[in-house]
This record gives structure tokens, sequence and C-alpha cells, in this order.
């Protein structure tokens, strides 16, 4: 079997570490150094693997989506029919591996960075267009041609929920953040198409 570099571990323990960093600063105003120490390793190395501390922070995004997909994934793999489907959607969104402190700091700052970095706006785009997509595939055999605009306010309910939830204290509650949205839902679902 061969073996595993370092290279692939160090990386990981740096995407990690600042998921971890932003999340205690609560911005992007954390430094390389910072970064590397808290994973154990030196600022130069982590600009060898990642190049900057953007680059960085788009791999740790792109960590966070990896499992936000894997998420949605498998909890679409186990809903039957639309509404099930919906209900899955919302509350992958609001899982635990998503919905943590350090998480949600990341995601507050993915966005403010997305004003910038086009690279971030990329990422952001298609964590957007697949949410949407999602959301409007499923909607569309319950509401029809609103699916697009539900869908919308579906996803603007998400991102809301978590913005509430990042400037609030105490601990993340994912249950109840999803339950806010799928309440949201039933009253669209309720208006029919």
């Amino acid at each position: 079997m061969p073996k595993l570099g370092m290279e692939p571990i160090r990386k990981a323990a740096l995407v990690k570490a600042t998921i971890t960093e932003i999340g205690r600063a609560g911005s992007l105003d954390v430094t390389v150094s910072q970064i590397a120490k808290r994973a154990g390793m030196s600022s130069a190395l982590a600009h060898h693997y990642f190049g900057s501390k953007e680059q960085i922070f788009l791999a740790a995004m792109r960590h966070i989506l990896t499992l936000y997909g894997a998420e949605v994934r498998g909890a679409l793999a186990a809903a039957e029919g639309p509404q099930s489907r919906l209900q899955a959607i919302v509350r992958a969104s609001f899982a635990t591996s998503s919905f943590r402190r350090e998480v949600i700091g990341a995601w507050l700052n993915f966005y403010v960075l997305a004003q910038t970095l086009p690279e971030a706006r990329r990422l952001l785009a298609v964590y957007q267009g697949r949410l949407r997509s999602n959301l409007v595939q499923s909607l569309r055999p319950l509401v029809g041609g609103r699916a697009g605009a539900v869908a919308h306010a579906l996803g603007a309910m998400i991102d809301g929920v978590y913005i509430r939830e990042a400037l609030k204290g105490g601990a993340p509650d994912g249950a109840a953040a999803a339950a806010v949205v799928l309440d949201c839902l039933e009253r669209e679902l309720a208006t029919g198409a």
C-alpha cells in the first residue's frame, strides 16, 4: 500500500486551523503565522502549500462546502418525495458538520471575501447555484411556476439564520435553526401553486 505523504496531512491541518482561527477571531483578521502555529508548523510551510492567506481560506471553504455537499447528498438519498427532499436540504444546511460556531464564522467571512475576491465570488456562486437547483427541483411539483421565487426566499432564509446565529451567544442549535426555515417553507407550501 502506498505511503501517504506529509503534504495532504499538513494541508488538512492548515485547513482545520484556518476554520478554528477565523471562528475564534470572528473575522479574516488572522495571520498566516497564527494559522500555521495552530496547525503546528511554520508560516513558511503554510505559504509554500497555499501561497497566501486568501488561498488558505478558500481551501478551508472548499472543505466546508465538501462536507456540506456530502451532508446534502446523504440526506437526499434517504428522502422520499419532493416535500421530504426539501426538508432534507434544509436540515442538512444546519447539520452539526456545517452549523458549528467556527464554521458559521467562516461562512460569514466567506461572504465578505466574495465581494472583493473573484475566486471566492465564483465559489459562492457555485454553492448558491447548487442550493437553488436542489430547491427548485423539489419545489416545482409542489408550487409550479413559483419554484424559483420560493427557492430564492428559502436560500435567503438559510443565509439569514446563519447571520443571526453568528450574532448571538451560546452554542448553535441546528434543529431550532432548521425549524425556523421549515416553518416558512410550510407556509409557502400552504399557499399552493
